[in-house]
């Protein structure tokens, strides 16, 4: 068992080595460090190590699911610690009140459904004291797979059709479309998957230009999205080690 000085100065080292491993990737890419932005991705995490990666200098903190978001939120907070709290997981719709309560970007809207129910979370939200709009993102299916998560791009979907989703978000004064996020399919090389993301990015764009933000890339394929454009990369194991298995 790490003393808590040592689980710092371990964080610590795996921050420096993804910062450096960002940086030379944007170098490759031509692109300054400067527009990609760090997600530390808690989820089975402590609230601990959330303390100290934020004592080392992250502000953006990524989780998974809202019954472990929410307390280690209020424990942060507690703490006196300011944090922009990601929400990437699958959202449930009876999960949108309490997401919109503490998160400052949610980036798994994936349906029009979803996007009306977060739209109405985030009004209520605003007028119990939240400052501003709640940021969201529309996730795309990168592989078209009906049965799993994500925004179709092809086709007509009255409820899942990517730009379908992307214009209920733009249509809430409640919410404000920043862009896209997708996870790569497995049987996908990162390449590919993060090429469609791009494509996917650029058509929402034409129609929101202010939706620039591109989620995409996690510890294993990182280089590869920030090379086809990412401005927000999630990475947990790099940082936090091997995940304590799920409850």
């Amino acid at each position: 068992m790490l003393t808590d000085q040592q689980r710092r100065e371990q964080i610590a080292a795996n921050l420096a080595a993804v910062r450096e491993r960002i940086a030379a990737a944007a170098a490759r890419a031509g692109r300054p460090p400067s527009e990609i932005t760090l997600v530390a991705v808690t989820k089975t995490y402590p609230a601990s190590d959330v303390l100290h990666l934020a004592a080392l200098g992250v502000a953006d903190v990524g989780e998974n699911r809202d019954q472990e978001a929410a307390p280690k939120a209020a424990e942060t907070a507690a703490a006196g610690v300011d944090l922009r709290w990601h929400f990437i997981g699958q959202l449930q719709r009876n999960k949108a009140r309490s997401v919109a309560s503490y998160a400052a970007m949610v980036h798994s809207v994936d349906s029009v459904r979803l996007a009306t129910a977060l739209a109405g979370a985030a009004q209520r939200a605003a007028e119990e004291g939240r400052p501003g709009p709640l940021d969201a993102l529309v996730q795309i299916s990168v592989d078209g797979a009906a049965e799993r998560g994500g925004a179709l791009a092809v086709g007509e979907d009255p409820d899942r059709a990517l730009l379908r989703v992307a214009q209920a978000v733009a249509a809430s004064p409640a919410l404000r479309l920043r862009g896209v996020m997708a996870v790569a399919p497995l049987d996908w090389a990162p390449e590919r998957a993060f090429a469609e993301v791009a494509r996917c990015a650029a058509l929402i764009r034409a129609e929101h230009p202010d939706a620039t933000v591109v989620s995409a890339g996690m510890s294993d394929d990182l280089d590869e999205a920030v090379a086809c454009g990412a401005t927000h990369v999630r990475i947990g194991s790099a940082l936090l080690g091997m995940r304590p298995p799920l409850r």
